[in-house]
């Protein structure tokens, strides 16, 4: 069967479409505050040894699984990891890995845009506040603005707006639609984050002489070699996955739009490259120093509180607040935008080339799918009262951080020890730089899969220590109205997993039936 599939029009409209899906809210948002908490410059070490161990050989991991699906004409986790386990297992097996994979991709495409969409909404509606003022007013505190906000109707209306923006981008295809949009927002993105960045360094001292921007950059590229610990480098490395958008299927579905011979080595590693200097030099240059500025120390580590809560206190006292205010979260929304873009297209491919239907209709499939399955994210705060978001809590603990680990784990023993050398012939396939023979046997089939079950073990220590595999979690033990919300999140992602398993098997078993039942590889390209 001939391979119809769209392609990318044009190198740099992958390249910005590649890194606008992976630069996100993790890269502005995220990132300062998981530095700050854990800190700051004894972060950065293992932060940078994580993305050489871990983050770029998963990274071309993905980028060939993708294109190698590509030629196959699939743009989903489940058959592309298939393809490559049947190299070294027989195909039933490889059926199983690759439901399983699939299974995780759905998980986590499904239920990350659930709530980063809305988080998204957010950025768009503090957008709006900033420019009409909204928080600007300081009899009502900044906390006290955010509460309201996503406890009332107008959460409902910018997260659709998040929504329907996405869906027309996707609909409308990779060049017309997904392409034309990264060409459009991501030098915009770059343009506002040099701005901020730039503002950032000139603050000097507003607050407390001891607060100053530069002492800011200082506190993260400083290393107190004291902090350096375990918690801090399974931090890093969980952040390199999130940033990376690794472990979720959807560089493997942009890389899917490749041609065969199309080069893959130097594409991940600029893609790469993309998001951590727009993490890195960025993200820490422009908040970092005015969180420090105007906060101290102590202000940074606030997680969400950070750009909804802590931020907006510094845009009140910052002069022309309202203007760097509307740049800091239309630069949020923007990031998140690109990023949803990716998770978006990668169900909405799943619907079109296996149930048959139209990438259009498909688009708005996957639009009232997620609206669904966002839904007790946007109401729990309205119906309990309260800001302590705990369904979203639990479902981005389970399926935004772990299922990243486990999935970039099984593609990475895939590929370094079930395709075997055929993966880095594949992978040099059509390179303008080859990767050498022994970077691919120190690092696909020994460094860089050992590293991944470690962090999957520590990770799954540490949610043991945190109470996470309780019944009643932990965070929730002493608010036992929140333990339903809770249960609720978790039987949802049990169930979509179990959705995710039946939809990949079904995928491999339809289009390799015949290589099922005879238990052989009998169709290769």
């Amino acid at each position: 069967m001939e391979n119809q599939r769209e392609s990318w029009g044009s190198k740099i409209g992958l390249i910005l479409a590649m890194a606008g899906n992976a630069i996100g809210l993790g890269n502005f948002w995220r990132f300062p505050y998981q530095a700050a908490s854990n800190g700051g410059g004894a972060f950065i070490i293992p932060y940078f040894i994580a993305l050489i161990m871990i983050g770029i050989p998963i990274m071309l991991v993905e980028w060939n699984l993708g294109r190698y699906g590509g030629k196959y004409g699939h743009g989903t986790i489940g058959p592309m990891v298939y393809l490559q386990a049947r190299e070294g297992v027989n195909p039933r097996k490889a059926a199983i890995i690759g439901a399983v994979a699939g299974a995780f991709a759905f998980a986590v495409t499904l239920l990350v845009t659930s709530y980063y969409s809305q988080i998204i909404g957010w950025t768009l509606g503090y957008g709006y506040l900033s420019i009409t003022g909204g928080y600007m007013d300081a009899a009502q505190s900044t906390g006290e603005v955010f509460v309201n906000f996503i406890q009332s109707p107008k959460v409902f209306i910018f997260w659709v707006l998040a929504l329907v923006g996405i869906a027309l981008a996707v609909m409308r295809g990779i060049q017309e639609g997904i392409e034309s949009w990264a060409k459009l927002m991501m030098p915009v993105l770059y343009v506002f984050g040099i701005a901020l960045a730039i503002r950032a360094l000139t603050l000097g001292s507003p607050v407390n002489p001891d607060w100053s921007s530069f002492k800011g950059l200082n506190y993260i590229w400083n290393p107190d070699f004291s902090k350096l610990n375990w918690k801090s480098a399974i931090a890093a490395a969980g952040q390199v996955f999130f940033t990376l958008s690794i472990g979720m299927g959807i560089i493997a579905n942009y890389a899917s739009y490749l041609k065969p011979d199309d080069d893959v080595v130097v594409s991940a590693l600029t893609t790469v490259s993309l998001n951590e200097f727009a993490e890195v030099i960025l993200g820490g240059t422009a908040v970092i120093p005015i969180a420090y500025a105007f906060l101290g120390p102590e202000g940074l580590g606030q997680g969400v509180g950070l750009s909804f809560i802590a931020l907006p206190n510094v845009f009140r006292a910052m002069p022309a607040g309202q203007l760097f205010g509307g740049l800091w979260f239309l630069l949020l929304f923007f990031a998140g935008f690109t990023s949803a873009i990716a998770l978006f297209n990668y169900l909405t491919a799943l619907v079109e080339e296996d149930l048959g239907i139209p990438r259009k209709k498909a688009s708005w499939i996957i639009f009232f799918g997620y609206i669904v399955v966002g839904m007790p994210i946007a109401l729990e705060p309205m119906l309990t009262k309260t800001a302590d978001l705990v369904y979203l809590t639990e479902v981005d603990n389970w399926v935004g951080i772990y299922l990243l680990l486990v999935l970039g784990f099984v593609e990475v023993v895939v590929a370094g020890w079930l395709m075997g050398d055929r993966a880095l012939e594949e992978l040099n396939r059509g390179g303008y730089w080859k990767v050498p023979t022994w970077f691919y046997k120190i690092f696909m089939k020994g460094i860089t899969p050992i590293a991944a079950a470690i962090l999957l073990i520590f990770s799954t220590k540490d949610y043991i220590e945190a109470g996470y595999f309780k019944l009643v979690p932990s965070f929730v033990a002493d608010k036992p109205e929140l333990v339903p919300w809770v249960q609720g999140a978790r039987v949802v992602i049990f169930a979509v997993l179990i959705v995710g398993f039946i939809q990949a098997y079904k995928s491999i078993k339809d289009k390799y039936s015949e290589e099922l039942e005879q238990d052989k590889v009998l169709v290769r390209r």
